[in-house]
């Protein structure tokens, strides 16, 4: 009879936690996981001011990991690295995605149930419905912290205590989520940026609002004007630049929403198709039933009161009815290039290891994939082994590498989404694999590609000694 090695305590089950949770059992590790929500404090359910349910791998903002093409996108580079590593998260994701362009978005009600249905039924998983403040007072050898933005105030100031180092905070905003049936399909229509099919075939998997010029400039008055939540001592605290809320982003210029979220490019107004329009919101599908739209982009710290009001000068959202109205909340993270080593654990309390957005990684993937990290090094170290590191050439070893020997700059360390700029660079390819000269414009595509293929290549050199 084999035995088992000692369960590896993974604490927080958002992205993070459930995928190093599945690289763990996928490798015969026991893992407790233990995740406050639907837990009890001082005899009331625990719950965070973003989450709206107790299930795991919840998203709590976009239901969308981003561009899914892996030539020629790091995220989508990420994904495909994610899903031959063998990534709970992204087979998840691949099941109960739902039209989105060339994104891969999905009905988040049905993916974090999936999640949740895996994990729960695993029979090395056990699952404890506590919050843990502390590790002071544990013995546990192999611990991987998720915690992910929302870490409590009690385990927080603990990683301070324990490492010596301060901790940066900044907010990140949630969009508001709208019924389909309110939206004015005689003012809007259904059509994807430059008619991009996206995974599941759809090229008209958004729908889009147009505005002209008096619209768009009333709407910034509106947006500027309309009454923000405030908070006080943490007003100092910075925003993540990838996820600005629109009313910070109309602050920096009066234009500059028409050059982000709301640029009119690559789209045609069918029922107006000779007139530009000026400015154009999208919404992105945001369940299987396509009953739910969310607006891309438009991240709010807008009082609710002044949220409908706003939005509802866009046309075709006259009538809008709102599933879930904007939000903002305070993330965390540590500064991991002083306090973490290679295989992410805590130098100064080296039982630990931590992964997900507390890293300083930003967005769901990039969580879930450092997940997948801390969860096979748990695993490596569970099983009496040594992991390497995967190669800096991978988005998964570029990301480790961003965290872990990461530039401080000015001794300030910044959230990061994964780009080809933290991957070793390749010159730019002159001709193709045919021998074709590539002409100018199209070189700096052609080099993705390059490094795109690269890293696969050497990912799965790496899988095959992981």
């Amino acid at each position: 009879m084999t035995t088992l090695p000692s369960p590896v305590h993974v604490i927080g089950g958002g992205l993070a936690g459930s995928e190093a949770c599945w690289q763990l059992v996928s490798a015969g590790v026991p893992v407790i996981l233990h995740e406050m929500r639907g837990g009890k404090r001082n005899g009331e359910s625990i719950t965070t001011n973003a989450h709206q349910t107790d299930g795991l791998a919840e998203l709590v903002c976009s239901n969308s990991f981003r561009s899914d093409d892996w030539q020629f996108n790091a995220v989508g580079l990420l994904h495909e690295e994610m899903r031959r590593a063998g990534s709970l998260i992204l087979a998840s994701a691949d099941k109960h995605q739902v039209p989105a362009g060339g994104a891969l978005a999905m009905d988040r009600d049905n993916f974090s149930a999936a999640v949740t249905e895996a994990l729960s039924n695993h029979p090395l998983v056990t699952i404890v419905r506590e919050e843990v403040t502390t590790l002071a007072d544990k013995d546990w050898e192999n611990i991987v912290v998720a915690t992910g933005p929302l870490t409590s105030e009690s385990l927080s100031q603990y990683v301070l205590d324990v490492s010596g180092e301060g901790q940066l905070s900044f907010f990140d905003a949630i969009a508001p989520i709208i019924h389909y049936e309110s939206i004015d399909m005689s003012k809007a229509w259904k059509q994807s940026r430059y008619d991009k099919e996206g995974p599941g075939g759809d090229a008209a998997a958004y729908i889009n609002c147009p505005m002209d010029k008096d619209q768009y400039e009333a709407f910034i008055d509106a947006l500027l004007a309309g009454p923000k939540a405030e908070f006080k001592d943490w007003e100092h605290v910075p925003y993540f630049d990838g996820c600005l809320p629109i009313e910070v982003m109309a602050e920096r210029g009066r234009e500059t929403l028409r050059y982000g979220p709301m640029k009119p490019v690559g789209l045609t107004n069918p029922h107006n198709p000779t007139v530009k329009a000026h400015a154009i919101i999208q919404l992105r599908q945001d369940n299987a039933l396509g009953t739910l739209y969310n607006m891309v982009g438009f991240q709010t710290k807008l009082k609710h009161g002044a949220q409908a009001d706003v939005f509802r000068m866009i046309p075709g959202l006259e009538n809008a009815q709102f599933a879930r109205l904007g939000g903002l909340h305070r993330n965390t993270f540590i500064q991991s290039p002083k306090i973490l080593d290679r295989e992410l654990r805590l130098k100064s309390h080296p039982a630990a290891r931590f992964a997900g957005q507390i890293t300083g990684v930003e967005g769901y993937v990039e969580s879930a994939a450092i997940g997948l990290l801390a969860g096979r090094f748990a695993a490596a170290q569970a099983l009496g082994k040594t992991l390497p590191a995967p190669p800096e050439t991978t988005a998964l070893g570029a990301l480790l590498n961003h965290i872990t020997i990461g530039h401080l700059e000015g001794g300030s360390f910044q959230p990061m989404n994964i780009n080809y700029g933290l991957l070793p660079q390749l010159e730019a390819p002159k001709v193709d694999e045919n021998g074709q000269k590539i002409p100018l414009k199209e070189r700096g595509r052609a080099k993705k590609r390059l490094m795109s293929l690269r890293a696969l290549q050497d990912l799965q050199d790496w899988l095959n000694i992981a």
